[in-house]
């Protein structure tokens, strides 16, 4: 761990959901500015034992997740990290954005405290020795009153250099999601800012297709344009067919 001033980096070693090792003074969880992770993707064993005793008050205010998947064990473990002006960025599979159960009233419940700032969907094959694609949550603990309310959902699945077994986010893909998180605006078929009320309606679920529509528009067939082209085609096909018979029957055949 390092702070945001640039402080030599502080790595210790643990298993973070049953023993964490960044407390305070009273054991409870150190807390922070600004937080980053990106964690196993769905430990099917991890210490849910541990943690449905709510152990650093991971709990409070959310369901237990289920114990055949550890994701939004994590992903309650960062939120209980930051503090009251606290931010993070937690790399997840999509799964989290839309499975039902305990974790779609986790999901809920984040949604309803409204820390969720925007979600970005990446490419796949972007990490190693996994090609599933995934998305990143951004959480704010202090979202300003132009953002409360409100999700914003970046489509940037399309946009990267493609290699033979791992996918690269280019500088100018980093540059446009940057850009489009920082306008907090809608822009068509890539990013779209969107009312909770609309994500209620939707069972709060994430899946960010329901939010942005990225598909290219299919081209519109002029069918009786199509009938009369077959048609020239089908009078030259009889001319040739005509000349070709002639010219066998010139060379005697």
């Amino acid at each position: 761990m390092s702070d945001a001033a640039g402080t030599a980096p502080e790595n210790r070693r643990g298993d973070t959901l049953s023993n964490s090792q960044f407390l305070d003074d009273f054991g409870a969880l150190k807390k922070f500015d600004i937080t980053v992770a990106n964690f196993p993707y769905s430990m099917k064993v991890w210490p849910h034992e541990i943690f449905n005793t709510n152990k650093y008050g991971r709990l409070e205010g959310y369901d237990m997740p289920p114990t055949s998947n550890a994701d939004y064990a994590c992903v309650l473990h960062i939120i209980k990290s930051m503090n009251q002006n606290g931010r993070a960025g937690v790399v997840v599979p999509h799964g989290v954005l839309f499975r039902g159960g305990s974790e779609g009233r986790i999901r809920e419940q984040i949604i309803k405290n409204d820390i969720i700032d925007a979600i970005i969907s990446l490419p796949s094959k972007l990490f190693y020795g996994t090609g599933i694609p995934a998305a990143i949550f951004i959480f704010n603990k202090n979202k300003p009153e132009n953002k409360k309310g409100k999700i914003l959902f970046i489509e940037a699945e399309k946009d990267y250099l493609e290699g033979k077994n791992q996918n690269t986010l280019r500088a100018q893909d980093i540059d446009k999601i940057v850009k489009a998180y920082n306008d907090y605006k809608n822009i068509e078929k890539f990013a779209r800012v969107v009312d909770i009320k609309e994500i209620e309606e939707n069972e709060f679920n994430l899946n960010i297709r329901r939010y942005i529509d990225s598909a290219e528009a299919e081209e519109i067939i002029d069918i009786k344009k199509v009938l009369v082209e077959l048609k020239d085609l089908e009078e030259e096909r009889e001319k040739i067919d005509k000349k070709v018979k002639n010219y066998i029957k010139e060379l005697n055949y």
